[in-house]
């Protein structure tokens, strides 16, 4: 029986960090799947007009796909999941093919916003980062791996990703089980995460 744990938190709040971090020190075969591969193909759009979409509203991801998609992986069965290219906004001709196993792990700034996500998860994790952290260390990754400038990085997170974060991201907190600090040692936070994963597989 694999176990399926969530975690959801604010843009660049440490997510893929922590994620990182469970996959190197937890002591059980584990797998990844990324809520983020799942936004809406914005091909039939102009380039020009892809990146006025507001990536941080729910209806952005293709959330009925994600919710087949987990279901599939807790009946015991593989899927396919499909790639984003950030810097296009279209989704890619192939898919990464995810495995199950012992641990599960989704993550995803809206993760926690839908609450048939909530019900197929095992456990919940938020993590909370302030804002000037979460700023930063978006615009240091939108110039280095979404083809950006500083300029369009902090436009946009001043567009739509502060007020969607206050709208939905932080209201979905409360459904969460623990809540973990993004600015500590994520290896700390994993350590904490695994005490909870014993729990409540006892």
């Amino acid at each position: 029986m694999s176990f399926f744990l969530g975690i959801a938190g604010g843009s660049c709040s440490g997510k893929t960090t922590l994620v990182n971090a469970l996959v190197e020190s937890l002591p059980w075969q584990v797998s990844t799947l990324a809520f983020d591969s799942y936004y809406c193909d914005q091909r039939h759009l102009p380039i020009d007009e892809r990146a006025l979409v507001n990536y941080d509203h729910p209806d952005s991801l293709d959330v009925s796909l994600f919710i087949e998609d987990l279901k599939v992986l807790r009946s015991g069965n593989s899927i396919n999941s499909p790639i984003y290219d950030f810097a296009t906004h279209t989704r890619r001709a192939e898919s990464l093919r995810i495995e199950v196993n012992e641990i599960v792990i989704l993550d995803g700034i809206l993760l926690l916003v839908f609450p048939e996500i909530c019900d197929l998860l095992d456990l919940k994790v938020f993590v909370e980062t302030s804002e000037s952290t979460r700023l930063a260390r978006r615009v240091i990754r939108d110039e280095a791996e979404r083809g950006r400038s500083r300029e369009q990085a902090k436009a946009q997170f001043f567009r739509t990703v502060q007020p969607m974060h206050k709208k939905f991201v932080e209201a979905s907190m409360r459904k969460s089980d623990l809540i973990i600090d993004g600015e500590v040692d994520p290896l700390k936070s994993a350590k904490q995460i695994q005490e909870n994963i014993l729990d409540l597989s006892q």
